[in-house]
């Protein structure tokens, strides 16, 4: 180790300081030890030490090797540039990114001599690094700034109890032997990442995370109302330490690769909130691509009105939800909210005196005073055998997660026809056509006409924000077209589109739901027993006055609740 009476040649800047005369060399050569003995850079203890202002510095290497001079208290650092390069990293080498132009990234350093560093930071980016030359003390200030920024605005969103540090997954299986580990998912940078990026999802109302693997970057995307947005995009390198992490807190295998796996992760924000994640992992070209799927206890418990029913479709859907059998069936893809509607619905019968069991794939929320089961196909658990267990247990309500084959619709339906309500979802595009689904799956039109009373399609639009949405000019033929009435039309109806704010999302902010929802009638049940297609049921749907999604899209349009454009993506064939 260098002690003060240790001679080592003076290179670099310090050599460039002695020859313009700023420093003597005897100056030079004491700090230069100092530095090297204090484990410090040379610029940091020349300024700390009041040796030389932190401008004649600056301007001296700015001048000797070409590097442009900026003031960086003068710039809005992008946090989102600042967080490419981990903390870790920004500290050990006293740099900051400060912005990107395409695949170069800027770096403010205070020593251009410092190569080390913007080829470490280089690797880990896998972007070209181009140094920007910065006053020492300044540069110290912005780096603390931007690392603060980056703790803080996270642990904010997520309420004024939570800290990052505090943020703890619980293991609910420890029980069955302690959790895996690995170095790499110990790291302490990455351990806190992660926790941001949960933390923001949920803040930011996010329904899905995507940690995306590729050839030459990494990025992460939040699923928010219904579209997929890129919000980080961590140096490739750490892809594998993300992954590792995840597949600590979830209880998979980490030394296997080659197969999906699922899990899940219950995180504690606070004493007082919680929150599941559903996790996945898929391998691909470039490493594994893990999904979360954000289950909040909280969407369970909107209530029905906060659901978007037109007043009508909330009567009929009570209705049939109050009967004492039958089959209750909500349809649509998979992201438009079949089950909060299926949960929200079995929250309203949860009360003492009902034996309510679900089973599901998997169980997404815990819900206290209802027994919830996990399908499992592994260990011979499926949605039939569960159903046959179920009524076996004196059960008044059922909730099957969702009918995928014959025995499940047969077991189902007789239940439904022996004094037992069940709860269930089936993939098809409305109403109609689930009937219909039922038949060609092979489940006898008798049963079907007698066993379900009341088919929901649905799907969720993206909810105007109040704030800043505005009239848009539409042609009365346009409006005819898309099928608006020509007494719509005639009234001069006010329709809006998104604009964007401060309080939003592109103009958006939250979602609604789009509904049909269609009671079986005796007369679509005569349509069933003769063999009818889901065009016919479709027009006597429409003869009783179910509004299909269609119409219903455009009374939310109407009502200035959602855009022409948002109605035309979820319900436009």
């Amino acid at each position: 180790m260098a002690t003060p009476n240790t001679q080592i040649p003076l290179s670099g800047l310090a050599r460039k300081l002695v020859q313009d005369g700023l420093l003597s060399d005897a100056q030079a050569q004491q700090a230069n030890n100092e530095a090297l003995k204090a484990k410090v850079p040379f610029v940091s203890y020349v300024v700390e030490k009041k040796l030389l202002p932190a401008i004649e510095l600056a301007q001296a290497a700015s001048t000797e090797f070409g590097v442009p001079l900026l003031d960086i208290m003068t710039v809005d650092i992008d946090p989102d540039v600042a967080k490419l390069v981990a903390e870790k990293l920004i500290r050990k080498h006293h740099t900051l990114p400060i912005f990107k132009r395409g695949s170069r990234l800027f770096v403010a350093v205070s020593d251009p001599t410092n190569l080390q560093a913007l080829d470490e930071i280089k690797f880990h980016v896998g972007m070209t690094t181009e140094p920007i030359l910065v006053e020492e003390d300044k540069l110290g200030k912005a780096i603390d700034k931007a690392i603060e920024a980056n703790d803080t605005s996270l642990s904010e969103l997520a309420g004024g109890d939570t800290d990052l540090d505090d943020v703890e997954f619980v293991d609910e299986e420890a029980a069955n032997g302690p959790a895996p580990t690995e170095s790499d998912a110990d790291d302490t940078p990455v351990v806190r990442f992660v926790n941001k990026v949960l933390l923001d999802a949920i803040n930011k109302g996010a329904s899905d995370i995507h940690f995306e693997p590729y050839e030459k970057n990494y990025r992460v995307r939040f699923r928010v109302d219904g579209i997929l947005k890129e919000v980080a995009a961590p140096p490739i390198g750490m892809g594998p330490r993300l992954s590792a992490r995840l597949k600590v807190m979830s209880r998979l295998d980490i030394s296997e690769r080659r197969v999906p796996q699922d899990g899940r992760i219950k995180l504690n924000l606070s004493k007082n909130r919680s929150i599941d994640f559903r996790v996945n992992t898929c391998p691909t070209l470039f490493g594994e691509k893990i999904v979360l799927r954000i289950l909040d206890p909280n969407s369970a418990k909107l209530g029905i009105d906060a659901l978007g029913f037109e007043p009508e479709q909330k009567e009929v859907f009570m209705t049939n939800l109050n009967k004492p059998y039958g089959m209750f069936l909500v349809t649509g893809p998979t992201g438009s909210g079949k089950t909060v509607t299926l949960y929200t619905g079995v929250n309203i019968l949860n009360e003492p005196n009902i034996n309510i069991s679900t089973a599901e794939d998997p169980v997404e929320i815990n819900m206290p005073g209802i027994n919830q089961v996990n399908v499992n196909p592994k260990v011979g658990l499926n949605f039939a055998d569960a159903l046959r267990a179920f009524l076996r247990q004196d059960p008044d309500v059922i909730l099957v997660g969702e009918i995928r084959d014959l025995e499940t619709a047969e077991i189902g339906i007789k239940a439904a026809q022996t004094g037992h309500m069940v709860l269930s979802t089936l993939h098809t595009n409305d109403a109609p056509q689930t009937l219909t689904r039922l038949v060609n799956m092979g489940v006898p039109p008798f049963n079907i006409a007698s066993a379900v009373n009341v088919i929901i399609a649905q799907r969720l639009a993206r909810r105007l924000c109040t704030h800043c949405k505005q009239p848009v000019d539409i042609p009365k033929g346009a409006l005819l077209e898309e099928g608006f009435t020509q007494e719509d039309v005639e009234k001069g109806i006010k329709v809006y589109g998104p604009v964007g704010c401060d309080q939003c999302s592109d103009g958006y902010k939250g979602r609604v739901g789009i509904y049909q929802v269609m009671p079986v009638s005796e007369q679509m049940g005569k349509i069933i027993m003769e063999g009818g297609n889901s065009m016919q049921l479709a027009e006597q749907a429409k003869k009783e006055g179910v509004k299909d999604l269609r119409e219903s899209g455009l009374k939310k349009v109407r009502d200035g609740m959602t855009s022409l454009e948002e109605v035309n993506r979820v319900t436009k064939e």
